[in-house]
């Protein structure tokens, strides 16, 4: 016999969560209204389901699941032109959104969304066989790089990593790297975003816009540039 495991998350209401996975691909395979709302979706192997609650709150939800697969470049571009088509622009703050497509510090390359419901999904492919968290750098901007991220992107709080940022910015004795200027930009950016702050984010955008990269520093750096992109958006 072969187990699956299949996720059941929350939601308040149906439609909007419907609506949003059908944006990305997925096919509504199963939909009651009556006695309980419930539904199901999938996509591929992945398979989604769904039950609403009226008293529900998507902003304080901890509903996660982890999807595994191959191409998670693949997933996040497919996934960002679904979102682009539907809601007219990239969604990357409030409910729902999709973060930036990153490597971890765990040893996985992934990226974060969280639909109408407030369930947060996180993506990725393996790309380490060991799971722990490498160990913080001792040089202090990949140092604040390393701690930001962490709290930006897996603890979800981007106003911790906000401090961090800001805090090591303000260095007067210490300046970064043009790579690591623009590393720490990019997550200002995002989390200024994220919080509603937007005359930060432009700010932040504005002067990762004026830093000057090798090709190679690009190359290096292409996941940041795309997401600065995507911000500008």
């Amino acid at each position: 016999m072969t187990e699956k495991t299949i996720p059941i998350l929350p939601c308040r209401t149906l439609q909007p969560v419907l609506d949003f996975y059908r944006a990305l691909g997925f096919e509504v395979t199963f939909q009651q209204k009556s006695p309980n709302p419930y539904a199901v979706v999938e996509r591929g192997g992945i398979q989604l389901q769904f039950f609403a609650m009226r008293s529900y709150d998507p902003a304080g939800s901890f509903s996660t699941c982890y999807i595994q697969t191959h191409d998670v470049d693949g997933l996040y571009e497919a996934f960002k032109a679904g979102l682009k088509a539907a809601y007219g622009r990239l969604p990357t703050r409030g409910l729902p959104r999709i973060g930036p497509l990153k490597d971890t510090t765990y040893g996985t390359r992934q990226f974060l969304m969280s639909d109408p419901g407030g369930n947060c999904l996180r993506i990725g492919r393996q790309t380490s066989e060991d799971p722990h968290h490498r160990p913080a750098p001792k040089e202090t901007f990949a140092r604040a790089l390393h701690h930001a991220s962490l709290l930006a992107d897996s603890r979800e709080d981007p106003a911790g990593a906000a401090k961090i940022i800001d805090r090591t910015l303000a260095l007067e004795e210490e300046r970064p790297t043009p790579v690591q200027l623009l590393l720490l930009l990019a997550l200002r950016a995002d989390t200024a975003r994220r919080l509603g702050d937007e005359e930060t984010a432009a700010s932040a955008l504005r002067e990762a816009a004026a830093i000057h990269l090798t090709a190679e520093e690009r190359h290096s750096v292409r996941d940041d540039l795309i997401r600065l992109e995507e911000l500008h958006a």
